[in-house]
């Protein structure tokens, strides 16, 4: 009965907003992006894409809110803000003159009907990995929540020649497809389009594209652009130029050793990342992070400690946001993990070797953590901070929000350490 009751308080609230905003979503072409990972950077691809085609934008992700020139940092801790947010912030760029609305769909906002009362032209699926299992009590009905959204698009049909743009290399790829069939246009997307286009397209990718994860979020970008009539030239362009997405693979440091920030916050996301550094950094990779706490996902805390173990040299445990459980049980939980490795990776250089167990420290204080990592780097070393990225705030007990910015606080420690 409460769920229910939830449901429709929030179901109410998305109808109230879209009718005291005057149905704004019909005067303006919507993108919806879901999928477990590189919805922002998708996003964010996108916007430079259409930017560079002469196009007005407007954009609502977890990093960003912005309509055409205006930009400001999301800092509310909500990928999808509620209560009439979204219709207001619809309205707003209707009368800014926007064409174009992209937007975030995450599988919480769905539970809560944001995307209702939306009409939305496309859907982009990215990809699904296990998250948010507690709160959606299964891994199958996060997927479900997901595919849902799917067909809420394809159920809206007042626009003609709705989009769906689909991963062909995810397994779950054919189930978002069966539920769009019949009601418009579905573009399959993969890594290997890049393959086909004039002299090999990853050529003249951006370094920050270049690997796996970030490569399959440009191939959405450019389908979809190529759906707007956008040719490959300016597409090409901008994919040269593109710098990257604040905490996501994000350099603060090159030499003598690396410093990389990243929002890596579920065991896939963080397996990749350290793939891509432990091949590009000639020294030991040094890694920092925790886990969230509030009963988030407490499954793949030592699966992530497993998989630090895999691929580190040296593994420094750490506060993220901690909610109302004690830091010192989320972070020995993924210690728990990374004892289960037999056989940690060789060190390059510099580090003593031990089992995988020796070579973790435990750090609550995050700064301090962050701090210890880079001054024991040496050159040729990557220091990989994760599970902040560009997030402004810390979460801790009591509901209670500490201000934090992981760039500033590496970039400040840097300063004040002799290289």
């Amino acid at each position: 009965m409460i769920t229910f009751l939830k449901s429709t308080y929030h179901y109410c609230l998305a109808c109230l907003g879209n009718i005291l905003y005057g149905f704004p979503s019909k005067k303006i072409f919507v993108l919806g992006v879901t999928g477990t990972k590189g919805k922002s950077t998708t996003l964010e691809l996108i916007n430079a894409i259409l930017e560079a085609a002469g196009k007005k934008t407007a954009l609502v992700s977890s990093i960003r809110f912005k309509v055409g020139d205006d930009s400001k940092q999301n800092t509310t801790g909500m990928t999808m803000p509620g209560r009439f947010f979204i219709q207001r912030f619809l309205r707003k760029a209707v009368n800014s003159g926007c064409q174009y609305f992209l937007m975030e769909v995450t599988s919480q906002g769905i539970l809560q009907h944001r995307h209702r009362f939306i009409d939305f032209d496309a859907a982009i699926f990215t990809n699904l990995h296990p998250e948010h299992i507690e709160s959606h009590g299964s891994f199958e009905k996060y997927r479900d929540a997901k595919i849902s959204f799917f067909r809420y698009v394809a159920g809206k049909s007042k626009k003609f020649g709705k989009l769906f743009f689909i991963n062909k290399n995810d397994a779950a790829g054919a189930r978002f497809a069966d539920r769009v069939i019949g009601s418009g246009k579905v573009v399959y997307f993969a890594i290997d389009d890049f393959v086909r286009r004039p002299g090999d397209g990853r050529a003249r990718l951006s370094e920050w594209l270049k690997n796996d994860f970030n490569m399959a979020n440009a191939a959405a970008a450019a389908a979809f652009a190529e759906s707007q009539n956008i040719g490959w030239p300016i597409i090409e362009k901008t994919f040269s130029s593109f710098s990257g997405v604040p905490g996501r693979m994000e350099y603060i440091s090159r030499e003598p050793f690396a410093v990389v920030i990243d929002y890596a916050h579920t065991p896939d996301s963080l397996e990749k990342v350290y793939q891509a550094l432990r091949g590009a950094a000639p020294g030991n990779l040094i890694c920092v992070f925790g886990a969230a706490g509030g009963g988030r996902d407490k499954w793949k805390r030592p699966v992530m400690g497993k998989i630090a173990a895999e691929y580190c040299d040296q593994i420094i445990l750490t506060n993220e946001d901690p909610y109302d459980e004690q830091p010192e049980a989320i972070i020995n939980q993924i210690a728990d993990g990374c004892s289960q490795v037999q056989n940690p990776p060789e060190p390059k250089q510099g580090l003593v070797r031990g089992t995988a167990k020796s070579k973790i420290q435990k750090i609550i204080n995050r700064r301090e953590a962050i701090n210890n990592a880079i001054d024991s780097a040496r050159k040729g070393d990557a220091v990989i901070i994760t599970g902040k990225g560009s997030e402004p705030w810390m979460h801790v007990a009591r509901g209670e929000k500490i201000p934090w910015n992981e760039k500033e606080t590496v970039l400040e420690i840097l300063k004040n350490t002799k290289i």
